[in-house]
């Protein structure tokens, strides 16, 4: 498929809608199953559109992912698709989310109120995670792992 070929927004949001039922993690953790799909995989874009589009959404206010799918989805479809990319991606987690929201005031036996502290300390986990693994990334020595930072916390003063 050549990069600037439209896509129907039907196709766009299967795609989108089965990224939003398997892609766990956060925006960072999204950004590369997009990689994946789009540049590797069908070839929607090219990696330089893909850094240009993630560039642009990092100085938006509002979860990366979310922005780099509608203007994925924009692109390849218009403002159909970017809408059909925005919904596929979104509904999943909506659905979820409002389900058990719904379900949380019927939780009120002792199982129920197991399952929901198992469910806090999974996602306690997964932030644990995520918070290391940035830590090994961003701040792999003790000075970049210090409160002061490498100039002795002096940066505002420049």
């Amino acid at each position: 498929m050549s990069p600037g070929e439209r896509i129907p927004a039907t196709t766009i949001l299967r795609v989108f809608l089965r990224l939003g039922c398997t892609s766990f993690g956060g925006p960072i953790e999204h950004l590369g199953y997009f990689r994946d799909e789009f540049v590797a995989r069908r070839n929607w874009i090219d990696d330089r559109t893909f850094a240009e589009i993630v560039a642009v959404a990092q100085t938006l206010p509002g979860p990366a992912s979310s922005q780099v799918g509608f203007s994925v989805g924009l692109l390849k479809g218009g403002w159909l698709g970017g809408l059909a990319a925005w919904t596929g991606f979104t509904l999943p987690s909506a659905v979820l989310m409002t389900a058990l929201a719904f379900a949380h005031g019927a939780m009120t036996s002792p199982l129920a109120a197991g399952i929901i502290h198992g469910l806090q300390l999974i996602a306690v986990a997964v932030i644990s995670q995520a918070v290391l693994a940035m830590r090994e990334k961003l701040a792999p020595d003790r000075l970049r792992a210090s409160p002061s930072g490498p100039r002795g916390g002096r940066e505002w003063l420049r």
